[in-house]
């Protein structure tokens, strides 16, 4: 098989575009379902859970369930198993999870074209007039409807076999292990691109892609015969489809990617991106990446993104996605799958590295 040729893609491949159809029918059933169970028991509890179904139905690309579900079909999983579904859904609730808490602590406002949780939380409670801050009384609701969709993930995923459960729990520890080292190293100003490259496996490539094809393939009964192999595929896709985000992050549209640019910048991350960019600096550039984690205008991202194309950092990190995409293009190749998942795995793979939203 011929690789396909890689250039940015704008939309969803055919096979996202299938398994978002069936992970969103099953999140708004489950959420529907729960929604009125605790509406009927207290009516303040109605408009919060429609807010996490809002939450998860907009905008979302799913490309966590579309990795677990065609890596389930191409090593011979049943597609009428119903638990391939909840498995999607509960990759999906989890993902609503990270995003919910990442919101609060990076302080950002928008998220697919709307407020984030926390900022119309404490916009309704100044609207309202209730007591206390408002800012604490936002952050806790996003904390807790974030607590709750990773409850409802477990919940979904809980009736899985032994194998499949393992891997997800090992899976929620690397996430978090990750979001940890992020904070810490954007609050400490790191520059070591090794790092940053750890932070890169553990906060998104084996969340992304690897542990949900390890996930799919376990719960066709294949994990332990087909996990390496999947690994050789996912960790470089996943590390790309970072590497593209944090390109997304700064160059990209706001209009496209639903929130303001620039702020990765604005939160000091130790992306690649950045850290290649300090390291190539001549010393008056230098000067002006050292305000890079404080407020910046948008006169000052624009001479930063200048900067970072100057520098060759951005040619770089694009030269890298290449790389890594088409690493995991030929690894898919030798894989044993069905020629169906293996035609989407590889569509699949060439739009999580090259996509433009």
């Amino acid at each position: 098989m011929t690789p396909p040729s890689i250039a940015t893609q704008s939309t969803s491949p055919a096979p996202l575009s299938f398994v978002a159809a069936l992970t969103d029918a099953r999140l708004k059933q489950f959420l529907t379902a729960e929604q009125k169970r605790w509406n009927d028991f207290d009516a303040d509890l109605g408009p919060a859970l429609s807010e996490l179904d809002r939450f998860c139905g907009e905008g979302g690309k799913r490309v966590r369930p579309a990795f677990a579900y065609w890596t389930f079909q191409g090593a011979g999983g049943d597609p009428d198993n119903p638990w391939i579904i909840d498995l999607c859904a509960g990759l999906e609730l989890l993902h609503a999870f990270a995003l919910l808490h990442d919101d609060v602590m990076d302080g950002s406002d928008m998220r697919r074209h709307h407020q984030t949780v926390h900022i119309a939380a404490a916009e309704q409670h100044r609207n309202q007039g209730w007591r206390g801050e408002a800012r604490r009384f936002g952050e806790g609701v996003a904390i807790l409807l974030g607590d709750l969709a990773l409850t409802y993930a477990d919940q979904l995923t809980s009736p899985l076999d032994f194998d499949t459960r393992s891997i997800y729990s090992e899976l929620k520890t690397e996430l978090m292990v990750g979001q940890y080292l992020d904070l810490v190293s954007a609050a400490r100003g790191d520059i070591d691109t090794e790092r940053g490259r750890r932070i890169v496996l553990y906060k998104s490539a084996k969340y992304t892609v690897e542990r949900p094809m390890h996930m799919g393939a376990a719960l066709a009964g294949q994990g332990a015969q087909m996990n390496d192999a999947l690994s050789k595929v996912g960790l470089p896709l996943g590390e790309a489809f970072q590497l593209r985000d944090d390109l997304l992050g700064v160059f990209g549209s706001e209009l496209a990617v639903g929130k303001p640019v620039g702020d990765d910048l604005r939160e000091g991350k130790a992306t690649l991106l950045l850290t290649l960019t300090t390291e190539l600096a001549n010393s008056a550039q230098q000067v002006e990446l050292a305000r890079v984690g404080s407020e910046l205008s948008p006169e000052s991202v624009a001479k930063l993104c200048e900067i970072i194309t100057e520098t060759g950092a951005r040619a770089q990190v694009e030269q890298r996605i290449e790389l890594l995409t088409s690493q995991a293009l030929a690894c898919l190749e030798v894989i044993q799958l069905t020629d169906e998942a293996r035609a989407a795995l590889v569509e699949l793979a060439a739009y999580v590295g090259m996509r433009d939203v």
